[in-house]
């Protein structure tokens, strides 16, 4: 699971076109969305690679966990590696990985071929997060910002719908969303090669690999009170794409890749829609909308799972996934204005560290309590526990009466 950065982007190397060049904008949005496909993609795959290989549900979010932790290690080397050798060079080699990455799901035949398949996925979307968000604002400094946040939350979803559509309709299910998606990239590696640079490269690019983390001061409180809707939204994105189509499929009692997909479709994709309707609303009232539709949402989502009604459950999703790309965003910018520019780079990455140990610590954590205590108790454990953060991230905000 994948979503907007911004390091790097506001480096002092970065040097934004004198005018928009919307050739490279369209380029390297369409380049996100397919790398986030490429990230959801396996999710529908999952039930077909437990059948074959026979491997406990533990094992099934210790796969999806594993290509959060290589991507957030990743992210935290490479996000500001861009600025030092280039935007191209950077995409070039993150393409090449993830060229790798689908070579692997081609030809995994067993759990050990599948988990390093994901975590060479999740180094390649890493390396390619930091370095396409920059290239996104340097090639339009008004739209770029933009497309860096919606393009990753519609990837994501049309990956896993698409990977849906595959698995159900076309032979060999788990090669065919493999191979389209390779073909895709070759393309696009190939039409880098026409895409002008967006920076000077500078020195320094080896010193840049140091993790470096970081809340300045100013940021702390904010960051407190905005932190129980970033773990809730995050955590319910882990639930998704690790085993939220394992619950669609248990609760519609169809075993259809395609219906079991929905779910990983609807939370991002709707959240990329929130995202992109809300951008001008005050980010305060973006968080409170964003945590009250996720409250609203996983009362649905567990009310369809009770009634095992599987309209009313993703009709719970859909409006969870509101509130999950609302909250990210308005989330994100309350605390990002607030840390100095030579700060924001070392603080996006502590924000990330949240998401994504949010996301893969907690989809973990669900998939072992699965093995105990059976699949919805853990739903409802989990649903309660994500609503319960929405609801305290509410009140918090709601108790700041200044306008953000």
């Amino acid at each position: 699971m994948s979503s907007p950065s911004r390091f790097g982007a506001s480096a002092p190397s970065a040097e934004p076109y004198p005018a928009p060049r919307q050739g490279s904008l369209v380029y390297y949005s369409l380049l996100m969305v397919t790398f986030l496909a490429a990230s959801s993609a396996p999710t529908p795959l999952y039930q077909l690679y437990q059948a074959s290989w026979g491997f406990s549900t533990t094992w099934l979010t210790l796969v999806f966990a594993s290509y959060i932790f290589a991507l957030l290690a990743s992210l935290l080397m490479t996000g500001s590696l861009s600025d030092h050798l280039g935007r191209r060079p950077v995409v070039a080699a993150a393409i090449l990985g993830e060229i790798v990455a689908l070579g692997l799901f081609v030809t995994a035949d067993d759990l050990a071929w599948l988990l390093a398949a994901r975590i060479v996925q999740g180094v390649a979307t890493g390396v390619a997060t930091s370095a396409l968000a920059a290239a996104l604002l340097d090639s339009d400094p008004t739209r770029g910002p933009l497309m860096a946040s919606i393009a990753p939350l519609s990837g994501m979803g049309v990956g896993a719908l698409l990977a849906g559509v595959l698995v159900t309709y076309l032979p060999a299910p788990m090669q065919g969303v493999y191979l389209l998606l390779l073909v895709l990239l070759m393309m696009l590696g190939v039409w880098l090669l026409r895409i002008p640079e967006g920076v000077t490269p500078r020195p320094g690019a080896l010193a840049s690999l140091r993790p470096h983390a970081s809340i300045p001061s100013p940021v702390r409180k904010p960051l407190l009170r905005v932190a129980p809707a970033v773990v809730a939204s995050w955590a319910l994105g882990g639930f998704s794409l690790s085993l939220g189509p394992t619950l669609v499929e248990t609760i519609s009692h169809c075993q259809s890749p395609l219906i079991g997909s929905l779910i990983t479709f609807l939370l991002p994709f709707v959240g990329g829609i929130s995202v992109m309707v809300l951008r001008s609303r005050p980010s305060r009232l973006a968080v409170l909308l964003g945590t009250a539709c996720i409250v609203v949402g996983m009362l649905g989502l567990l009310l369809g799972v009770a009634l095992t009604r599987i309209d009313i459950l993703l009709g719970g999703t859909a409006v969870a996934g509101i509130g999950f790309g609302a909250a990210f965003m308005g989330a994100l910018r309350i605390v990002m204005p607030l840390a100095p520019p030579t700060e924001r780079s070392a603080l996006m990455a502590a924000f990330y560290v949240i998401c994504y140990l949010s996301a893969s610590l907690l989809a973990l954590i669900g998939g072992i309590a699965t093995q105990h205590v059976g699949l919805l108790p853990t739903t409802y454990v989990y649903g309660s526990g994500v609503a319960l953060l929405s609801l305290i991230a509410f009140v918090a905000t709601l108790s700041q009466r200044q306008a953000i």
